[in-house]
């Protein structure tokens, strides 16, 4: 069952208008007694135009096109702020959302109180709540702002606040619209890590931004609105690429960038001529697949935990079409905020794999010491060839967790020492001492 199905929506706002010159009290009291009533004509703004778009479950999908192109509106629509005109929105499962900064957010109430009220809003009971409170107000790093009125807080405290609650409660489908671009870097990257996780977790994430970047790298579709209506959907390399060339088109042609609704033709981009396009064939199998990346300790068993002075074995298993030569497999140890803890290649350090390397088989990282800071880490493992083009990549696998008895921070714990050397008494060596030690 998809995540969320949407059919030949239509949303259009009432337009207000204005008569053009100035009355009083005694004239209007004078139309009224003659029975001249407004003939303003009532009009509207029609900001979607009969969207059809299916959200598949466990996906992520981004929203891209231009200010007042109805990608707002669309969220909207999504979470139930607003209804539709016409047409159907089919939601299923508990829906959780980031739209405008600080909505839902009562200014005159604490952040603890609005963390309560939003909970009960997006559907838990205040048991669920109050278990899961001190885990928000510490995703959210507020201290103790979060027992002040939120009209005092910033706008990157009002984004870590509404991050913080959406985030967990469980929801099964998460909207984000833009509000990620108000934070700082270090919350940025936790942002990330945390919506990484839902990733992971199967959720389903809906997010409007104008980082083509953002949605080339981390999406797996993406659904172009144009004058509010779906221009395209598909794989987001290519969406996005169309969709800057129809920008490019446009800014030749010296053409102005209305919002749609109020434009006199919909205020669409241009039609692009794109190059014409093979008849799509099934991509060929790769020269070399991984078939295996996992992750086990000294024992041989599978690993998901170590203290940071324990060893672990990466098994990296491999298939090939044929004999190839000159095989390079890079390494990649990450946190799961993205930082790269160490990386390493079989070509850097000019290690003499088989030549040619055998159709299958299995290349084991040892590693006798971790060394890492307290935290969660995966691997990204990937095959190249010798021009270095790509034959396979694995990323984000064998998340493990690593656990210290000493609180020092950073990624790394190199092999260290202390030394004391004082006048008058010999020199002494000291040795960072483990708990119950």
């Amino acid at each position: 069952m998809d995540a969320i199905v949407i059919r030949n929506v239509v949303k259009n706002f009432r337009k207000s208008t204005i008569r053009r010159e100035y009355t009083t009290l005694k004239s209007e009291l004078v139309r009224w007694l003659m029975g001249k009533r407004d003939r303003t004509p009532k009009t509207s703004i029609e900001a979607l135009r009969g969207i059809d778009l299916v959200i598949p479950r466990g996906k992520t999908v981004g929203v891209i096109g231009r200010n007042g192109s109805g990608k707002s509106t669309l969220l909207k629509l999504m979470t139930g702020i607003y209804s539709p005109t016409s047409g159907t929105i089919d939601i299923n499962g508990r829906i959780s959302a980031l739209l405008d900064l600080g909505a839902g957010f009562h200014p005159d109430f604490s952040g603890r109180e609005n963390i309560l009220i939003n909970g009960i809003i997006l559907g838990m009971s205040r048991a669920e709540i109050r278990a899961r409170m001190d885990e928000i107000i510490a995703f959210s790093e507020l201290g103790d702002f979060v027992d002040e009125p939120v009209r005092t807080y910033s706008s990157g405290m009002y984004m870590r606040l509404a991050f913080s609650v959406a985030t967990h409660v469980d929801p099964d489908i998460l909207i984000v619209d833009e509000i990620l671009a108000v934070g700082d870097e270090h919350f940025g990257k936790k942002s990330m890590g945390k919506m990484t996780e839902f990733k992971k977790a199967g959720k389903t994430i809906v997010l409007v931004t104008h980082d083509l970047g953002t949605i080339e790298r981390w999406c797996d579709l993406a659904a172009w609105i144009d004058a509010g209506r779906i221009r395209r959907v598909g794989p987001p390399g290519e969406v996005v690429a169309e969709y800057r060339r129809a920008v490019a088109l446009a800014q030749q042609q010296s053409r102005v960038m209305v919002p749609a609704a109020l434009a006199a033709d919909g205020g669409a981009l241009p039609s692009v001529e794109l190059a014409p396009v093979p008849v799509p064939v099934p991509t060929p199998e790769p020269l070399l697949k991984l078939t295996e990346v996992s992750l086990r300790g000294r024992d041989g068993a599978a690993l998901t935990q170590l203290d940071t002075e324990e060893g672990l074995a990466l098994h990296v298993g491999f298939t090939a079409r044929q004999p190839l030569e000159d095989v390079d497999f890079a390494v990649t140890l990450k946190r799961v905020d993205g930082t790269v803890a160490y990386q390493t290649s079989t070509a850097a350090e000019r290690l003499s794999l088989p030549q040619p390397l055998g159709l299958q088989g299995t290349l084991v990282l040892h590693i006798d010491r971790i060394g890492l800071t307290s935290g969660e880490y995966t691997f990204d493992v990937s095959a190249r060839g010798p021009g270095g083009e790509e034959y396979d990549t694995r990323r984000e696998e064998c998340r493990f967790k690593v656990s210290s008895a000493i609180a020092d921070s950073g990624v790394a714990r190199p092999p260290h020492r202390w030394r004391v050397e004082s006048e008058g008494m010999a020199r002494l060596d000291l040795l960072p001492r483990r708990v119950g030690s």
